[in-house]
């Protein structure tokens, strides 16, 4: 008895938690940081799940009714009607109805995702079997994220989360990310970010958020791309202006060797290319 309560409250307790990362036993979204992801909480909790619960309610009346007052033995001659025209207008109208309300404030949700305003900061992540790489275009400077392994995690370092190399962003700026992919179909997905794009070889995708709070969040490849699916994470650390200016002084030099690697490994596949 007492370990059926302890899990009954965890789950209460995880409902509530400040979460930037999954949660044992959460229920729910993880805690917003973004106006998009306010947004999507907003039209679930606030009209999804009125829509849910009620419809759900309801089609539980009409069981237990059916099931009450059409039972063979208060009924010993079946009717034999088979047509309502007024039942079915409205059970055909009133789910029309239901998805009206639905859609115009999803309309409006997608219709902000899909309008990037001008951008603070631009980055581009691309998929790779199985780990990220991120560039910032504007300022030169290109990295690989891989996972930590179990054995290299440090204190507080999440299991599956967290990776070496983590993508830093100013707080309070519009950051646009550009999407693609190397090999196979990924996805980048940031949930309190409300973010989630695919990442397709040959192709660019775009996205757009502006965090809100100063601290690191978690997210993870979210299309099937391989054996190692699960472990290919997405580490966003979200500090001070002052902070992201510190940490691109930091990166030009800490990656450097890497972009110009890049860059002669580029001119070798030309030279070959041109034999």
């Amino acid at each position: 008895m007492k370990k059926i309560l302890f899990i009954f409250l965890s789950i209460l307790v995880a409902t509530n938690a400040h979460a930037n990362q999954p949660k044992d036993w959460q229920l729910g979204f993880q805690k917003a940081a973004s106006e998009t992801m306010r947004d999507i909480v907003n039209f679930h909790d606030k009209l999804l799940l009125p829509i849910i619960i009620g419809i759900s309610v309801f089609v539980l009346f009409l069981m237990i009714y059916a099931c009450v007052r059409f039972r063979a033995s208060a009924n010993p001659v079946p009717s034999k009607r088979t047509h309502n025209v007024a039942v079915e207008v409205l059970w055909t109208l009133i789910p029309c109805l239901i998805l009206i309300v639905m859609a115009v404030p999803s309309f409006k949700i997608l219709y902000k995702q899909d309008t990037i305003p001008k951008a603070d900061v631009t980055v581009k992540a691309i998929g790779y079997q199985w780990y990220w790489g991120y560039e910032y275009p504007d300022e030169n400077i290109i990295f690989d994220s891989y996972m930590i392994e179990d054995k290299d995690l440090k204190e507080n370092q999440p299991r599956l989360l967290a990776v070496d190399n983590e993508l830093v962003i100013p707080v309070n700026k519009v950051i646009k990310v550009l999407i693609t992919a190397n090999d196979v179909l990924h996805a980048w997905a940031l949930p309190s970010f409300g973010v989630k794009r695919d990442a397709v070889p040959g192709r660019i995708n775009e996205t757009w958020f502006k965090p809100e709070k100063i601290g690191t969040y978690y997210g993870q490849c979210s299309e099937l791309c391989g054996i190692k699916h699960a472990f290919m994470p997405i580490t966003v650390k979200v500090v001070s202006e002052e902070e992201y200016k510190d940490w691109l002084i930091e990166a030009k030099e800490k990656f450097a060797k890497d972009i110009i690697d890049i860059k002669t490994e580029e001119k070798q596949l030309k030279r070959l290319a041109k034999k």
